[in-house]
């Protein structure tokens, strides 16, 4: 019977480069469709820091549209496995979001191996942090922030929505994030360590994946997680999707769906889709449907 840590059957699962053949076009066409979403939108502030170690800065896109008042605000966080891609490569998720009267936050972090998954996550946290202070700034409401995220960057999602903000920083609120949009996200770490076309890079350890997988943890209790894996991703991707809803439970993922005829990068045009199903759900998190 085959392992369930198979090497060759582990990145056959979680390559999903070699999983979506016309990957080079997405990140094509992703790399444009963000070009003219920084180009079109007027008040977008590139390059903000909310840090000063490398990676440590963001793109903030303010909303075009506005029913009144203080905007919500998504902050979205890339993937690319936390060895790869860039912020400035997901601009493209902000212009439905914004026409929506959403301010849209999207953080860098610095890439592995140079850095460890831990490392990026405390980043994420001081971009969080960051969000938080200066939303009022640029006409935010920081009481509404929600983080969205792909594949890594839904596995950060996860990891927000169960940061004990007090412990950060006293300022800081209890619930600093109101909900989570987890995309395609991982939250079982122990097959990375394990697959060998990610191990070099990741350099995960017995320890680090107690410490950094979600599903391990105590289930969060005030900000609730949706999650969405699209239904022509691997059985590994899927099942990751299927797990934290099993173990975190229904109170605290109380959406747990599979995306129809959508892999593993198509499924980012429905968060940036106004008709899209992940656009819906964001527009929900943020109180704006």
């Amino acid at each position: 019977m085959r392992s369930r840590f198979d090497p060759a059957w582990l990145d056959a699962q979680y390559n999903n480069r070699a999983l979506v053949p016309d990957h080079a076009a997405y990140f094509e066409r992703w790399g444009r469709a963000s070009a003219l979403a920084r180009e079109g939108s007027a008040g977008a502030q590139l390059d903000l820091a909310y840090g000063s170690a490398d990676g440590e800065t963001l793109d903030l896109f303010p909303p075009s549209a506005s029913a009144g008042g203080p905007a919500p605000v998504l902050v979205f966080i890339h993937g690319g496995y936390w060895r790869a891609l860039d912020k400035s490569d997901f601009s493209f998720v902000a212009p439905a979001l914004n026409a929506a009267g959403a301010l849209v936050v999207v953080p860098n972090y610095a890439l592995c191996p140079a850095v460890t998954i831990e490392h990026i996550t405390l980043q994420m946290v001081a971009a969080l942090a960051w969000t938080w202070r200066n939303a009022a700034r640029f006409g935010g409401d920081a009481s509404r922030i929600v983080v969205a995220g792909h594949s890594a960057g839904g596995h950060a999602a996860a990891m927000m929505v169960s940061c004990r903000w007090k412990q950060v920083a006293a300022d800081l609120p209890a619930q600093l994030v109101r909900a989570g949009l987890a995309i395609s996200g991982l939250y079982d770490l122990e097959p990375l360590r394990h697959t060998p076309f990610l191990q070099p890079d990741l350099r995960l350890t017995a320890a680090s994946v107690a410490r950094l997988s979600p599903a391990f943890f105590p289930r969060p209790r005030a900000a609730p997680l949706v999650a969405v894996a699209g239904a022509d991703e691997s059985e590994e991707f899927q099942r990751q999707n299927r797990l934290i809803r099993d173990v975190w439970g229904p109170t605290a993922v109380p959406v747990c769906e599979t995306l129809p005829e959508a892999n593993h990068l198509s499924i980012l045009t429905s968060l940036a889709d106004p008709a899209g199903r992940l656009h819906d759900f964001a527009l929900r998190l943020l109180g704006l449907r």
